[in-house]
């Protein structure tokens, strides 16, 4: 069993208007230092493979057909380990 943790973020050249908004927020609360802002998402995905190189690949697969959208966003795997 492995575990995978993929970072999914909007490509630089696509405007991220949810992390406009909270740097404006940012700046209201006194963080003035805040330069900017982009939001993404974490994704955990567990899963069963024969080793680490065939579960990342699969995980690879997964982000290229659904996990991002290849149009706007970009993906990073972070880790994949095995569990238990």
């Amino acid at each position: 069993m492995f575990r995978a943790r993929v970072y999914v973020t909007l490509k630089a050249s696509v405007l991220d208007p949810q992390g406009s908004a909270v740097e404006r927020a940012l700046h209201a609360l006194g963080y003035e230092e805040v330069r900017g802002v982009r939001i993404g998402k974490a994704i955990d995905v567990t899963l069963e493979a024969p080793d680490e190189k065939s579960a990342r690949e699969r995980v690879e697969a997964m982000c290229r057909e659904l996990l991002a959208n290849p149009v706007m966003e970009t993906f990073e795997i972070e880790a994949v380990e095995a569990e238990g």
